[in-house]
């Protein structure tokens, strides 16, 4: 999914079987916390702006688009600071562990009814998450040894893990919460069906809490791998606690700025944010040397993954609204939550890399470069949201159709399989042998970026002005389209910077 995105083949018992068998407990832990973020995020929009009295927070569509990005940019820009605790002190199979707990007791504190535990719980689950999501990566990588051709497989068959998680927590916990079904067992059991919502966060916590226990059983396992690793590597040297505080300081600082542009009179700060990475391409490109030049590159991709998650995550905000209150949640007469929809990316990812890897390596060398395939990318993703134009304009009339969700994400589906795992793929390629993991800092804090872009262009949604919403998707869909055509345009400079990379 999104950023996490790598190409994925299978995850059957017979290719587990051929790797590590610590490989089996990281796909199950990180299958279960990714359950526990994507449940808890299919509910989260739909829950703040629901009415008190249905059990919600009662916000605005501005106020909970506000909160839904700051809560998904801090989930991605944490890992920075997240990951470096890991590898100077914690160790990355720690890391996992009070990550994953701190994660847990997140989920359980928004099962709480009130104002302050939604914001706590947030809080908790971003944190933990900036700790957890890095280091659990880095512990697929020390299965292998550097020479071992079942890496990438194995990070493949760990991917699918994401996605499985992601499939099915929204049908879990959009059960437990939107459902009458469940909201009718509360009532005959005397409780409050207004309270559904907080058994679907709750449902998030119990699903982190498998994980662990799955991960707790072979917990010695990894820290063995991880001491015999650390006793054949040099001590890195940037291992202070000055580094740290310097590096918190920093993403505290871009996190305030971003803050800081939700209040009146400073919106511009916005603007610096897409600007800042258009002088740093101009820069770079003019420098002679060849590293230089490869900086403009990142930056280039860096900034089209930037609006490509601005549109894509959306998918929380205001996808979730339009299949919550303007679309018909049924098939055949059976009626289900409209959180439900919030599993077809993940269901599109699942039947579709399988075909996208098999297709990249029967194309070989014949396969496009990485910025025709971001282009790619951004020309679906634009293709997207001009497919929900003429099902807004439908709207007028009540009701639309779910296929139009299905088209929707479809398209970001092969948008997301062009661009992502294609992304994460260049940034390895492009950066210096000393500087990988801040090239692929850098590509995560443009996800981060991302999602608060998503916050800023999703608060525009309306469900009771058809034609305002059609504009609505007309003008990000151009949006996007213009930079991908941008983008083919300038594929042979973008190469020329890359000084030979693909």
């Amino acid at each position: 999914m999104t950023a996490d995105g790598v190409e994925i083949t299978s995850a059957s018992p017979e290719s587990l079987a051929r790797h590590p068998a610590g490989l089996r407990t990281l796909f199950f832990t990180e299958l279960w916390e990714r359950f526990s973020y994507y449940g808890m995020r299919a509910l989260l929009v739909l829950f703040m702006v629901a009415p008190p009295e249905h059990g919600g927070l009662g916000f605005s569509t501005v106020e909970a688009a506000v909160v839904y990005g700051n809560y998904t940019m801090a989930v991605y820009m944490l890992a920075i600071p997240g990951g470096f605790l890991a590898d100077r002190w914690l160790g990355a199979s720690r890391a996992v562990l009070i990550g994953g707990w701190i994660i847990a007791l997140g989920h359980f504190t928004l099962a709480l009814h009130s104002t302050l535990a939604f914001y706590l719980g947030l809080a908790l689950v971003a944190l933990g998450t900036g700790l957890f999501k890095p280091s659990i990566s880095a512990l697929v990588g020390s299965l292998y040894a550097k020479g071992d051709e079942r890496r990438d497989a194995g990070f493949s068959i760990f991917y699918m893990g994401i996605n499985i998680g992601a499939f099915l927590a929204p049908l879990v916990t959009g059960f437990l919460a939107q459902s009458g079904q469940f909201k009718g067992w509360l009532g005959a059991a005397g409780l409050d069906p207004a309270s559904s919502w907080h058994y679907g966060f709750a449902a998030a916590g119990v699903s982190m809490a498998l994980g662990l226990l799955v991960y707790r059983r072979q917990v010695s396992q990894f820290q063995t791998i991880e001491a015999l690793l650390h006793a054949t590597e040099d001590p890195p040297a940037d291992s202070s606690w000055r580094n740290m505080a310097l590096l918190v300081a920093a993403t505290a600082a871009l996190a305030g700025m971003m803050l800081l542009s939700d209040r009146e009179g400073f919106a511009w700060l916005r603007t610096v944010l897409l600007v800042s990475p258009v002088l740093g391409i101009l820069w770079f490109a003019t420098r002679p040397a060849e590293a230089q030049r490869r900086a403009a590159a990142i930056l280039v991709f860096f900034l089209a993954a930037m609006i490509f998650w601005a549109i894509f995550e959306q998918a929380g905000l205001s996808i979730a609204l339009f299949a919550d209150q303007l679309t018909r949640a049924e098939v055949f007469g059976f009626s289900f939550p409209s959180a439900w929809f919030q599993s077809l990316n993940a269901l599109f990812v699942i039947m579709l890399a399988p075909l996208f890897a098999a297709m990249w390596g029967r194309l070989g060398p014949r396969q496009p470069s990485s910025p025709v395939k971001f282009a790619l990318g951004l020309f679906f993703l634009a293709l997207s949201f001009l497919l929900m134009v003429p099902a807004a304009q439908l709207t007028a009339d009540g009701r639309v159709s779910p296929l139009w969700l299905v088209g929707l994400f479809f398209l970001q589906t092969v948008g997301e399989l062009l661009l992502s795992p294609v992304g994460l793929s260049t940034m390895t390629k492009l950066a210096p042998v000393r500087a990988t993991g801040l090239v692929l800092g850098v590509w995560f804090l443009g996800s981060a970026f991302g999602n608060k872009l998503a916050s800023v262009l999703g608060a525009g949604f309306t469900s009771t002005d058809a034609e305002g919403l059609s504009r609505f998707f007309f003008d990000q869909g151009m949006m996007v389209g213009s930079a991908a055509l941008l983008m083919l345009v300038m594929t042979p400079l973008i190469r020329r910077w890359m000084g030979g990379v693909r």
